[in-house]
């Protein structure tokens, strides 16, 4: 999933102005998702990312049933791409009309909730709020106040073709040096293809070069004092980037200018040997839609179907990435906003998403994740993760493709790890401590 913000200096004070104002829309004022509404010939528009028009459908369907039912309310949901979704929501959000709930990915979410483009929820009345997976909740939270409610998460793990590894003589990888051994007893059975990779790695992948660097016990940035210090090239993130350079050179095809955006595809041409992906994505791999530019076109079995597995990768904490909810601060039917996000993320709805491949949104459910069978790796996963700097700032980091531009540079030669990430580290700083 691509992950890009950019918010206008013109958006956040129209936001800021907006809620100064003190009127309907104020961002002061608390939804109650337990209110008695009358919804009948109300509409409320609902923006989801495509993942939930492609994954879980008919989990977006029930919880609109439910809502109906319970509030005589109608919901029009609107899916978003990734790639230009922030774009039009901050043109959107600057006017009159706005949508009532949207969804953001937990690393976009911080800016928006600084600069008030959303209202205050009260916490105690979405379900399971006491067991929230922190890295879905923290960004939603600011000055005691919660403007958010953690939708689900995702969990990076190994996926393998189990054929593939048959045929090589290799088992599931349970140490790092397993995984390079694998890698390399692959290349060297697969070798005379030039399109085979015995480990996928696209050059822009920084959600997996950044779990490479957390796993050697170095980090992207830390709060030193009042200013935010990027550590890149301190030894330890050094010596991870160096280990996935190696290994995405080595073992490779992809494109190194590439991202993951269409690596599921990749894997289900059944010409990649291992891929580090969502928990979701073993499902994704085995069946795509039939139409490539329609993900919500019936979807048919790929050449991989029936020959992948999972695994926690080994050595690597995994990056906790998912989405949160909010009810935008100018709504005008803030308290069904409310009420469909408190049904979309409820127990139910969670139950929905981990049939589908999902992790939920709270501690409490991750056993009856780690119970389906095709999550057990991606519930043990998530028990060992990272996240991204929690800075107000963050997000700017990732619309200026800071990350992606010094991987690119590593994996094609152009750099040194030494270099590229000293180059990044004078960026980040910039960025984060900007007034």
């Amino acid at each position: 999933m691509k992950r890009r913000l950019a918010v206008t200096a013109t958006l956040a004070a129209t936001l800021l102005a907006a809620a100064a104002c003190g009127s309907s829309s104020d961002s002061s004022t608390t939804p109650n998702a337990n209110a008695s509404v009358n919804g009948a010939g109300k509409t409320i528009k609902v923006w989801l990312m495509v993942d939930a028009q492609s994954g879980w459908p008919d989990v977006v369907k029930q919880a609109n049933e439910r809502f109906t039912q319970a509030t005589g309310a109608q919901v029009q949901v609107d899916y978003q791409q990734w790639q230009d979704h922030l774009a039009k929501l901050d043109t959107t959000l600057a006017g009159a009309e706005v949508p009532d709930v949207v969804e953001l990915g937990n690393t976009e979410m911080p800016k928006y909730v600084f600069n008030g483009a959303f209202a205050p929820l009260d916490k105690g009345q979405f379900e399971n709020s006491g067991q929230w997976l922190t890295g879905l909740s923290a960004p939603c939270e600011l000055d005691g106040k919660t403007y958010c409610v953690p939708y689900y998460a995702g969990a990076r793990v190994l996926l393998y073709n189990t054929d593939l590894f048959s045929k090589a003589g290799v088992s599931a990888p349970k140490t790092y040096d397993d995984v390079v051994a694998a890698a390399k007893k692959l290349k060297e059975k697969n070798g005379s293809d030039k399109q085979f990779s015995a480990f996928y790695m696209p050059g822009k992948y920084w959600y997996a070069a950044m779990a490479w660097v957390h796993g050697s016990g170095g980090e992207i940035a830390k709060k030193d004092g009042d200013k935010w210090v990027s550590t890149l090239s301190e030894p330890a993130a050094q010596e991870g980037l160096t280990k996935w350079a190696e290994l995405a050179k080595t073992y490779s095809s992809g494109d190194p200018t590439k991202d993951e955006a269409d690596q599921d595809p990749v894997f289900a041409q059944g010409k990649t040997g291992m891929l580090y992906a969502n928990g979701w994505e073993l499902g994704a791999v085995q069946e795509q839609p039939k139409d490539p530019n329609d993900p919500a076109s019936a979807k048919v079995k790929t050449k991989v179907n029936g020959k992948v597995a999972s695994a926690p990768m080994p050595g690597i904490p995994s990056f906790l990435g998912g989405s949160d909810i909010a009810v935008t601060a100018k709504s005008k039917n803030a308290d069904l906003a409310a009420k469909w996000a408190q049904i979309f993320t409820d127990t139910k709805s969670q139950e929905g998403l981990i049939a589908k491949g999902a992790l939920p949104n709270a501690t409490n459910l991750l056993d009856k994740a780690a119970a389906v069978k095709g999550n057990e790796a991606t519930a043990q996963a998530a028990k060992e993760t990272w996240f991204v700097p929690m800075a107000p700032k963050w997000s700017e980091v990732e619309s200026a493709n800071v990350l992606q531009n010094m991987l690119v540079s590593i994996a094609t030669g152009k750099s040194t790890v030494a270099d590229a990430t000293k180059a990044a580290d004078a960026k980040i700083n910039e960025i984060l401590n900007a007034a």
